[in-house]
């Protein structure tokens, strides 16, 4: 296979270049990224490891001729979503490789083709215009809302006896309309309502989150752990007072501390160095703060960013600790089948280079419903959780994309 990449010029915003239909993908933040039209070769399968393994042999069969050797995210990539749980999931991880790249990062822009030969790298036509959702209404979810919190309190139960010490129980919405949903109108939506978060589109899969759970560029890797939330209703309330108020809840910062510890040791067997900062910041969102912790390290050996995701999911802050024993806590109570909500998302490079973020704050479309999104949200139960608060901050959570949906006014 032979892959050509050259730098153009800036070919403006990148997702018009998307087309309603067939294979397209988008991982995009303040601009910044790529789309990936059509797909030349595609990888189903239950395992992480697995997939990293086909892609080294893929990488391994392309010929590249490349005018921008060197610059991060450019030439053939993998773009993926994985499933959070594959062994409790009826849904399967799929890694693609798109027939066109067109990217943009740091004042460069660029376009990759691959084919059995030389391809002309011009720029494709822009996409058909995007269509707004027509008759969207929600129907519900797999549980009443005072079913989740009965199940909540029954987490905080097995905490406080020492069973497990965090838990991340999630619920879902589903909201339908009348005809096949435009994934590319929601994209959009989400990119100028969210523009800090990664806006990811990749196989029905689609959201806007705000962690990242592992880049890989050259020898440095980074991750960003988020666990501990705060919001108000009150569109007028006080940025500061909330930031103090979430920094100095002893609940927030223990879900936190166990959310950056675990990504901690997960990392530390790939990194000769590692910085992990003694306390938080606050990211504002426009609908929610986060305690966040950007954890950096240097990779010791030639681990991919498709090994390292590997290695850091699932973590605390999606899953909980000790991760064995939250996993089967989800498993008894949760009663949802997750799919690819809370599993890594990303891309990967033929160098190993890339970016994977977690699947929250946002949905998955199905080929056989394309006219229904299952939405999904969560939150990270510790000693000192409330049932109503974790109910109203998994609401906080399905903002954005229900506001995408035009559900709720933005």
């Amino acid at each position: 296979m032979r892959a050509t990449t050259v730098a153009i010029e800036d070919p403006g915003p990148l997702e018009r270049f998307l087309p309603e239909s067939g294979p397209s993908t988008a991982f995009l933040r303040r601009g910044e990224g790529f789309v990936g039209l059509g797909e030349v070769a595609r990888f189903e399968t239950d395992r992480l490891e697995a997939a990293d393994v086909w892609w080294d042999e893929i990488s391994d069969q392309i010929d590249h001729d490349s005018e921008m050797l060197g610059e991060f995210g450019t030439g053939p990539i993998a773009v993926g979503t994985f499933t959070f749980d594959p062994d409790r999931s009826e849904e399967r991880s799929v890694l693609t490789v798109p027939e066109v790249v067109i990217g943009r990062r740091g004042g460069l822009a660029w376009i990759t083709k691959l084919g059995p030969a030389r391809v002309d790298a011009a720029l494709p036509a822009v996409g058909e215009p995007v269509r707004v959702p027509k008759g969207l209404t929600t129907v519900g979810g797999s549980m009443a809302e005072d079913v989740w919190t009965a199940k909540v309190g029954k987490v905080v139960d097995l905490i406080r006896r020492g069973d497990v010490h965090k838990v991340v129980l999630a619920r879902d919405l589903i909201a339908r309309a009348e005809e096949p949903l435009d994934l590319r109108h929601l994209l959009r939506e989400l990119m100028a309502s969210y523009p800090m978060t990664w806006a990811y589109l990749v196989d029905g899969m689609i959201g806007a989150t705000p962690e990242l759970l592992v880049r890989r560029e050259g020898g440095l890797v980074t991750s960003r752990v988020l666990a501990g939330t705060v919001w108000s209703d009150d569109e007028a309330a006080d940025p500061l007072r909330l930031a103090t108020r979430l920094a100095g809840s002893r609940k927030d910062v223990s879900e936190h501390e166990f959310a950056v510890e675990s990504v901690a040791q997960a990392l530390a067997p790939y990194c000769n160095a590692m910085n992990v900062p003694e306390a938080p910041s606050v990211l504002k969102l426009p609908n929610v703060m986060h305690l966040a912790t950007d954890i950096t390290g240097v990779v010791d050996g030639d681990a991919s960013a498709l090994t390292l995701a590997a290695a850091l999911h699932p973590s605390a802050a999606v899953c909980g600790t000790p991760t064995h024993l939250a996993l089967d806590v989800i498993s008894e109570l949760e009663s949802l089948d997750r799919s690819r909500y809370a599993g890594p998302v990303g891309w990967v490079d033929t160098q190993g280079d890339g970016e994977w973020a977690i699947a929250l704050r946002g949905g998955q479309v199905r080929p056989e419903t394309p006219n229904q999104i299952q939405l999904f949200a969560g939150a990270g139960i510790v000693a000192d959780s409330s049932p109503e608060s974790e109910l109203a901050e998994t609401a906080a959570k399905f903002v954005p994309m229900l506001q995408a949906l035009g559900l709720l006014a933005g």
